[in-house]
C-alpha cells in the first residue's frame, strides 16, 4: 500500500483545531503547541512562517513539535504564545484567549483584520499520517498558483459555520487539504530534492517501497527484498539508502509500527494480534520496537488515544 493512501485510509482528524486567524499589523506568535502537524493557509495579506514570507493562496505544513513563529509581513517579535492545548498568553502568562475569540473559530487581534490565515493542527504523529508527516521538511510551502484554492475556500466557509456538525466536515476537509498539499509539493519541480519516500524516483526502489507496503508482515531481508525486485542486495541497499535515505529494513521497521498505531485504535484487536499483523512474531519485541519509536508502550498508546 502506498502511503498516501494509507494516510487516506487511516487515521483522521477527530475534533481538530482549526480557526480563521484575524491579525493587523504589528503582530508576533511563537507557537509552542507541540502538534505534530501543522496547516496554516494565508486567504488575505501575508504572513511569515519563521522568517519564510507567505502570500495570498498560498498554503504551507509545518512538521512539529519543535516550536515557530508566525509573523506579520514585517516580521514584528512575537507578543503572544500558543502553548500545548492551544492556550493563548502574553508572553509573561496572562491569559488572551477571551480577549483574541470572535466566535466559535475566529481569533485575532482585529476581525476582520488585513490578514487572514486558516489554521489547523494534527496535535499527534499518527494522526497526521505517521510516515508521510516525518517525511516532510521543517516547512513545506505549496505557492498559490499550485495550491488548491477551492479547497481552502471551503475549508475558509465551514470555519465560518457555526453548525456543531461543522466540526466534522472542517476535519475532513482539513484531511484533504493536507494530502492536496502534499501531493503539489511532491510534484514542485521547483523545490529542493531530499532523499524520502516522498520523493524517490529510482524505479527499482518504487518497486521495493511497494513490496514491504504490500505485505509488512512478510519476513522481508534485503536479500528477498532484491530477488523480488531482480536486483543484487549490495544494488538494492546502495540505492534503497540513496532514494529512501535510509536502509530498507529500518524503513520497514518504522513502517510496520506507524501500521500498529493505526490497528491500536480499534479494540477488537489485541496487542499481540496487532503484533503479528505487522511481522513481530514475539509481543514482547513488537511492545519494545513500539516504545522505542513511539515513546509508549502499545498498551499505554491504547489507552491515552481519545476515541474516533
Amino acid at each position: 500500500m502506498d502511503p498516501l493512501t494509507h494516510f487516506l485510509d487511516g487515521p483522521r482528524a477527530t475534533g481538530a483545531f482549526a480557526l480563521a486567524m484575524h491579525m493587523s499589523a504589528p503582530w508576533g506568535i511563537c507557537v509552542r503547541d507541540n502538534a505534530a502537524l501543522t496547516v496554516l493557509a494565508v486567504t488575505r495579506g501575508q504572513a511569515r512562517v519563521d522568517g519564510v514570507l507567505l502570500l495570498a493562496g498560498d498554503v504551507a505544513l509545518i512538521r512539529g513539535p519543535e516550536p515557530y513563529t508566525v509573523t506579520d509581513a514585517s516580521a514584528s517579535p512575537p507578543s503572544i504564545e500558543i502553548g500545548p492545548g492551544q492556550v493563548c498568553t502574553t508572553l509573561d502568562g496572562r491569559d488572551l484567549r477571551d480577549e483574541l475569540r470572535h466566535g466559535i473559530r475566529r481569533w485575532g487581534n482585529a476581525f476582520p483584520g488585513e490578514t487572514s490565515v486558516l489554521v489547523g493542527t494534527y496535535e499527534r504523529t499518527t494522526e497526521a499520517g505517521g510516515l508521510v508527516s516525518r517525511a516532510l521538511p521543517r516547512l513545506a510551502i505549496v505557492p498559490n498558483d499550485r495550491a488548491d484554492g477551492s479547497l481552502v475556500g471551503l475549508l475558509e466557509r465551514e470555519i465560518a459555520n457555526d453548525d456543531p456538525a461543522a466540526q466534522v466536515v472542517v476535519d475532513r476537509l482539513l484531511d484533504v487539504l493536507v494530502i492536496s498539499t502534499i501531493r503539489s509539493w511532491v510534484n514542485d519541480p521547483d523545490r529542493a530534492r531530499e532523499a524520502t519516500w516522498l520523493t524517490c524516483s529510482d524505479p527499482v526502489v518504487g518497486q521495493a517501497l511497494e513490496c514491504l507496503h504490500a505485505e509488512p508482515a512478510a519476513p522481508w531481508t534485503v536479500e528477498t527484498l532484491a530477488r523480488r525486485v531482480n536486483t543484487s542486495r549490495a544494488s538494492l541497499a546502495a540505492r534503497f539508502r540513496t532514494g529512501v535515505g535510509e536502509p530498507p529494513m529500518s524503513y520497514l521497521t518504522r513502517w510496520r509500527l506507524t501500521l500498529a498505531g493505526d490497528l491500536l485504535h480499534s479494540p477488537e484487536h489485541t496487542v499481540s494480534e496487532v503484533a503479528r499483523k505487522v511481522g513481530y512474531t514475539n509481543a514482547y519485541a513488537f511492545s519494545t520496537a513500539f516504545k522505542r519509536q513511539v515513546g509508549a508502550t502499545p498498551s499505554e498508546f491504547r489507552q491515552h488515544r481519545p476515541a474516533l
